[in-house]
């Protein structure tokens, strides 16, 4: 498998008031067009080396490679971070006119991905109007009308009622399988185990902070996936194996 992605020898550490605390401890493995789901422990750098990936921070040492060198990325965070001033159309279109594209065409691309996640009726709303599902669904508009070839997304879904999320998560998995959208790559941090076996084709394990990575694990299953299935409970249990060692 061809890497988009290539996480070299990462090491972070975060500095406060003459403290050193190391996070990340040589993170090294590499992404195809394929989804990947990152878990481990609470607090141990899952979301910082996401945002390395990003670009949003930097690594203390080690490398971050990219095969298609000017390959959009696009960021779904935890939290909805709308604007409240704008509308739920302003909000999609807003990282496309910071960039320059022109109000015409900003506003077709945002429309088309509001239609993609079921809110084109929405587009006049306000976040305040919204559901958190909704809101969600904006966010994740957003990150898709830049048309990325790579989506990272951070936790999603963690802060939605059960059936939201559920739903959400086979709609993110629809688009992305059946090529609706420019993305070929998604990288998700979780902390939710069965969520990591039903979405991703592989799962990489964090130790404990400091982070290493403690396994990288293929999910075989053919999709749509039965969580109650032998084969799905049999990687639910090694999962939990790396997790609580």
């Amino acid at each position: 498998m061809q890497p988009v992605i290539s996480v070299r020898n990462v090491v972070k550490t975060f500095k406060e008031g003459g403290k050193a605390l190391l996070v990340l401890d040589g993170i090294t493995f590499d992404i195809g067009e394929e989804f990947v789901a990152i878990l481990g422990p609470s607090g141990c750098g899952k979301t910082t080396l996401l945002r390395i990936i990003a670009g949003l921070e930097k690594a203390d040492s080690g490398e971050i490679v990219f095969t298609h060198k000017d390959a959009q990325i696009g960021f779904v965070f935890q939290s909805p971070t709308l604007l409240p001033w704008m509308t739920v159309l302003e909000n999609v279109a807003l990282p496309l006119r910071v960039r320059g594209t022109s109000w015409r065409e900003a506003e077709e691309k945002a429309r088309k991905y509001l239609s993609l996640v079921g809110l084109q009726s929405f587009e006049n709303f306000y976040p305040r109007e919204l559901s958190g599902g909704m809101k969600q669904r904006v966010n994740i508009a957003r990150a898709l009308a830049i048309e990325p070839l790579i989506l990272l997304m951070d936790e999603p879904f963690s802060q939605l009622d059960p059936l939201t999320a559920e739903s959400l998560r086979s709609e993110v998995l629809d688009m992305w399988q059946w090529g609706v959208t420019s993305v070929r790559t998604i990288v998700m941090v979780t902390h939710n185990v069965d969520e990591a076996i039903f979405m991703a084709d592989r799962l990489v394990i964090f130790t404990a902070r400091p982070a290493k990575v403690a396994a990288i694990i293929p999910v075989e299953i053919p999709r749509p996936r039965d969580r109650r299935s032998p084969e799905f409970q049999k990687i639910e249990d090694k999962v939990y194996e790396y997790i609580s060692a």
